[in-house]
């Protein structure tokens, strides 16, 4: 048996010597492309031995280190090393995000080569793939990307260890005791890491930064803010420049402007908004309405390369985190001068627009104008006179209300010449966490989206739509809001899944129409399937982003589109807010063309990679209270909605829009399957299943605020 297996090895040493052989053959410079039957005359191989070459030949191939050409020559495949972005999973394996690559390429854990979270990593793709997706390998770590981290401190007595917040990160990290700045246990820090570690060595880093007790009142969204490295205070510098912005309006820079203070205009928003940046009025002129937006022209406060400017374009975009706001512009101005308060003269951007019954606009006009709001309102007043039809609401805003109730006809007008076109609308409930004084949730709820929300919604839409055409038009440097077509494979997964609830795509030339998806998520109103199916299509979509080429905005069904009407809060705004008062004043020359055309691309790339950072940062507090909230109702019964099912377990979801997980090792009365192809997990002895959309009663079994998890059982 011994002598047996030896011949057996033997034979596969001299194979693998053989292909390597043959491999190094092609490998020499002077080596030309070989045909097999030229590649058995070089190489001297007999008749007898051809089949092993052919088979060493499709082994290489296999491997991707040779290719076979169509005259059937072979060569040695140019190994393809690319730049990319590392995301670690806490598996151990990760993803590398590549620009220009339409999917992450998988790096399996063996080939993860000490690269962390967040690198800019280079690796090799490998032509040969075991799964659906592409995969890779670290060759070298070009740059770290997580340089400090968010940690809990736990002391030991000559040295401590901080434990990452961010589970991606993979490992705790070794802290001198001279450089744990006299944290304690359960201290929240900012770690700087000195040493990313080897092979069976931890990295080490030094605390730069207490952050607080994880037990204090607001040191679990201040680790978030830090974590996400938001920036929170305003330097010396900004804040004096603030000072010296006027306070009031005064007749000199009213002057060149158009006068609309006579004009019946609102401002409509939440009850605790204070940044009031947009206000709408609405007169008829025989049958065509004529609605205007008039938007706060913060251009004007903030000069271009100011330290406030910069400082801005750094920030990108307001963050509204669950306990607070970290603005973009400091208060004073936000709250201040380019807040349009009711009874105050303020400068504004006004889009004038005269629209048909149709929702055409047939006229506009973009001008500087100068407006003063007649009354605040708030979106629940609106709904009350629109929608209750509130007398004691309807008395108080009396003169306004003849107004409102042409809004309310207008908007719908253009709602409804929006969805013939094909726009979709994900009605997803967005969540509203009630905070106590020391930041603890005492409720959750789903936000109102009612008749007022949806006719400020569709005035806007309808401004930034006719600002983007106007602009692309002119042909003029510009920022757009672009949607890109999703991607055909996804699609078609959609389409495969669909089917198993009856539904199906009509997909043309390896593309959808926006209307399709439209008419999908109309079909599922108001069905078990809908939250997940809704749910389903929005990922297939791909992200919008910022862009100077209008390619238009598919989830919109637009071919124009731009964010014009929030300069307070986003970056975009603001930019394009200085090129469209530029034009009006006659300034755009080829010198400002130039100027804009050289930095716009890099304002449209920061002002995207700020919102994703800010919606990470904002889902993550979100996550976070839920987690907290949750945990105070242990044991507690609560009916949801199976919004999800994966082979681990199922997904609830609450109708106060939390989300938790009961995992199949909880269902301990069967032995339970996952079908891919239904989405459910069946019972192999009771047949009893559990499946999308159906609702269940669960008891909140644990929950996790670090990973941010909740654990649900079902009800018995």
């Amino acid at each position: 048996m011994g002598q047996r297996k030896g011949e057996i090895m033997s034979n596969i040493d001299k194979y693998e010597t053989r292909k390597k052989m043959v491999y190094d053959f092609m490998c020499d410079d002077m080596y030309v492309p070989m045909k097999i039957k030229e590649l058995c005359i070089v190489l001297g191989v007999k008749k007898e031995d051809r089949p092993q070459l052919e088979q060493i030949l499709l082994d290489l191939q296999a491997e991707g280190r040779i290719t076979l050409s169509k005259r059937g020559k072979y060569s040695k495949s140019e190994i393809k090393k690319t730049v990319g972005v590392f995301t670690a999973h806490q598996r151990g394996f990760g993803f590398v995000t590549v620009e220009g690559e339409p999917d992450d390429i998988f790096i399996p854990a063996e080939y993860v080569n000490g690269a962390m979270h967040m690198d800019t990593v280079e690796i090799t793709i490998s032509p040969v793939t075991t799964g659906r997706r592409k995969e890779g390998k670290v060759v070298s770590i070009i740059e770290r990307g997580m340089k400090q981290v968010v940690c809990t401190y736990e002391a030991s007595d000559n040295f401590g260890f901080a434990v990452p917040d961010n589970t991606r990160f993979g490992t705790d990290i070794f802290i001198p005791k001279e450089r744990s700045k006299g944290a304690m246990s359960g201290h929240k820090v900012v770690v700087e890491i000195t040493s990313y570690g080897k092979k069976g060595k931890k990295p080490e880093g030094k605390v730069v930064e207490i952050i607080g007790h994880i037990d204090d009142p607001g040191t679990d969204i201040l680790s978030i803010v830090k974590a996400y490295d938001l920036p929170v205070d305003f330097s010396e510098k900004i804040m004096h420049q603030v000072q010296n912005v006027a306070k009031d309006v005064t007749p000199a820079d009213m002057a060149g402007r158009i006068d609309l203070r006579d004009w019946m205009m609102v401002t409509i928003d939440g009850e605790d908004a204070k940044d009031l940046d947009d206000a709408v009025s609405l007169y008829m002129d025989g049958d065509n309405y004529v609605l205007g937006v008039h938007i706060a022209d913060v251009s004007n406060y903030v000069q271009e390369h100011s330290a406030l400017d910069v400082e801005a374009l750094k920030r990108g975009t307001s963050v509204y985190l669950v306990d607070r706001v970290i603005p973009m512009l400091p208060r004073e101005l936000s709250n201040g001068i380019c807040s349009l308060n009711e009874g105050c003269d303020r400068l504004a951007l006004s889009c004038i627009m005269t629209i048909n019954k149709k929702g055409e606009v047939i006229d506009h006009k973009i001008a500087e104008t100068v407006i003063k709001t007649n009354r605040r309102m708030t979106y629940t007043n609106v709904k009350k006179i629109l929608a209750d039809k509130d007398a004691a609401v309807i008395e108080e805003y009396k003169e306004l209300v003849p107004m409102f109730e042409k809004m309310a006809e207008l908007a719908a007008i253009l709602r409804k010449k929006r969805m013939k076109r094909g726009s979709i609308d994900f009605d997803f409930p967005e969540t509203k966490v009630v905070l106590d004084e020391d930041g603890h949730p005492i409720d959750i709820k789903p936000y109102d989206r009612n008749v007022a929300t949806k006719l400020i919604e569709d005035f806007m839409l309808i401004a930034n739509e006719t600002v983007a055409e106007d602009y692309f038009w002119q042909e003029i440097p510009f920022v757009y809001r672009t949607h890109d077509k999703p991607d055909s494979e996804k699609i078609a997964k959609l389409s495969t899944f669909i089917n198993n609830f009856g539904y199906t795509l009509h997909i043309g030339a390896d593309e959808v129409h926006p209307k399709e998806l439209q008419k999908l998520l109309m079909k599922v109103d108001g069905t078990d399937e809908e939250s997940l199916i809704s749910r389903l299509t929005l990922r297939s979509m791909k992200q919008a982003r910022y862009t100077t080429a209008c390619t238009g905005h598919f989830g919109l069904a637009a071919n124009y589109y731009c964010h014009f009407t929030s300069p307070i809060r986003r970056y975009p705004d603001l930019q394009i807010h200085r090129i469209i008062k530029e034009n009006i004043r006659g300034r755009m020359n080829d010198n400002r063309r130039e100027h804009y055309e050289s930095i716009l691309d890099a304002v449209a790339k920061q002002a995207s990679e700020t919102e994703r950072r800010a919606e990470e940062a904002e889902r993550e507090t979100v996550k976070l209270k839920k987690c907290e909230y949750m945990s105070n109702h242990i044991g507690e019964c609560f009916e949801g909605v199976i919004s999800g099912v994966t082979k681990w377990g199922f997904f609830v979801e609450l109708p106060n829009t939390v989300e938790g997980l009961v995992r199949v090792t909880d269902l301990t009365d069967d032995f339970y399957e996952f079908y891919e192809d239904t989405y459910e997990l069946a019972g192999s002895a009771t047949n009893k299943r559990y499946k999308l959309g159906q609702k269940i009663k669960v008891v909140v079994d644990s929950t996790d605020k670090i990973m941010r998890t909740i654990d649900f059982k079902p009800a018995e």
